[in-house]
């Protein structure tokens, strides 16, 4: 079994370079699409078959496949996100003593900062990742006219990454970044879950990784590792990682229903809101109210700004649209409500894993990137069900050009949530059999028995 790991691992990291050689999301997004499709079920069957591989042969299979697959991801430039553009920009003011909040990439004050590489002035400027700013202005960088949206923990990484980078060599610091931080995640991972360490191969092998985490560069990758490790500690420590994951993405809020659960939950709220304080003081200070740059403004847009794409789309089916929204919200609070006082202290990561995932299903969004927490929980939790939330979210990015009027984000995330249900129900059928089935020896040396980190 080992050996077909292995060629399973090589057709995969084939498929993903191959794949992220094929074009861009605007000009070749079937040929995209199709790579995910044979990515996916290379990692499906490679996840599937590494279970009955030996612990110790399936951890040098999760680090050596993971590493390949993340190597994979360097193998391009972005393909299908130019965010990371941005990420390059703000790093690059930052060094030059301006807050990024300050100015928007086109404004006259950062004429000096710019090169050929973020400003082109040599093409066209027509092309993938290219628009006009005012000025006649040819900008790699999504939305030139407003200041950056990022919280203050990921802007300190551009800077970081900025600091280290060698001149010219554009976007292969960040790429090189964001592989450094999914095999943290990784080894993360595989520290928790040392007693079953095939599991760590949903995060490592996941192809959405590679992909968004390596290639595309995504910030979202430094808040999983930070997320992944404060569900995995207590107390203080707990909320400072926590606060520190939310002041780089906003998402990994949704944790804190779940971390909450463990003991001293008011030492942990606290924490968390006293780093988040923390972190954006320094910018606050040089940029006053304009801390939060544009951040309001993407949060009301968040990507759904095409006529197929809608929020609450699931909800939608049921409810006139003036209702979605309101019933979302309930159901949310309920979830949160749900997972404080009914999750389990000692496995934090399901409930944060409900939250999310609850999130995404109920949002829909039409970005990928957003479920790279998901999988981390995913994994943490070993609930593979969820995993169809990522490919539901890649498919509608991909797609949705290809397939004009149709109703994909409902068909996708409809998919995924029949996916999940069916899961859920698949192990509550299983849970009372393993109970009835265990004698009461075997129940007596399970209460002996060393409890495990991470079952």
């Amino acid at each position: 079994m080992t050996a077909v790991v292995a060629v399973l691992l090589a057709a995969l990291t084939a498929t993903v370079t191959l794949t992220l050689h094929a074009g861009d999301n605007v000009h070749a997004p079937g040929a995209l699409l199709a790579g995910n499709a044979v990515a996916w079920t290379l990692f499906a069957a490679a996840a599937w078959a590494v279970r009955k591989v030996p612990h110790r042969r399936a951890t040098l299979l999760v680090l050596l496949g993971g590493a390949a697959v993340l190597l994979a991801g360097l193998t391009a430039p972005p393909r299908t996100s130019d965010d990371m553009f941005r990420y390059a920009w703000d790093g690059r003011v930052q060094a030059a003593g301006i807050s990024p909040y300050a100015h928007p990439p086109a404004a006259p004050e950062l004429a000096r900062l710019r090169d050929e590489w973020l400003f082109p002035t040599k093409t066209s400027c027509e092309g993938w990742g290219l628009t006009r700013a005012p000025g006649d202005l040819c900008v790699r960088i999504n939305r030139p006219t407003v200041p950056t949206i990022y919280p203050p923990v990921a802007e300190g990484w551009y800077l970081a990454v900025h600091a280290v980078s060698p001149p010219g060599s554009r976007h292969k610091p960040l790429q090189l970044g964001g592989a450094a931080l999914a095999f943290a995640t990784t080894l993360a991972l595989l520290r928790l879950l040392r007693r079953t360490p095939a599991t760590a191969a949903l995060w490592a092998w996941c192809p959405a990784v590679a992909f968004e985490a390596v290639n595309n560069a995504h910030i979202d990758t430094l808040g999983v590792l930070l997320t992944v490790l404060a569900l995995t500690t207590t107390g203080t420590r707990r909320g400072a990682l926590l606060g520190a994951a939310i002041a780089v993405k906003i998402l990994p809020v949704l944790a804190l229903p779940a971390a909450l659960t463990g003991r001293r939950p008011l030492r942990v709220a606290a924490a968390a809101t006293l780093t988040v304080a923390l972190a954006y003081l320094p910018y606050a200070i040089t940029s006053g109210p304009g801390v939060l740059g544009y951040l309001p403004g993407y949060l009301h847009e968040e990507g759904y700004d095409q006529d197929d794409v809608r929020r609450f789309a699931l909800l939608r089916l049921l409810l006139p649209p003036v209702a979605a929204g309101p019933v979302a919200v309930v159901l949310l609070a309920l979830t949160a409500l749900y997972v404080w006082r009914r999750g389990d202290p000692d496995r934090p990561w399901t409930g944060a894993l409900l939250m999310t995932g609850t999130t995404l299903l109920l949002l829909s969004p039409n970005y990928p990137w957003y479920s790279l927490l998901l999988i981390a929980l995913a994994t943490l939790s070993d609930r593979w069900e969820w995993l169809p939330v990522t490919l539901a979210g890649t498919t509608l990015y991909l797609a949705g050009r290809l397939l004009p009027g149709f109703p994909l984000q409902a068909w996708t995330y409809g998919t995924a949530t029949a996916v999940v249900l069916a899961g859920t129900w698949w192990r509550a059928r299983r849970q009372p059999r393993s109970r009835r089935s265990d004698s009461p020896a075997a129940a007596n040396a399970a209460v002996n028995s060393p409890r495990p980190s991470v079952k």
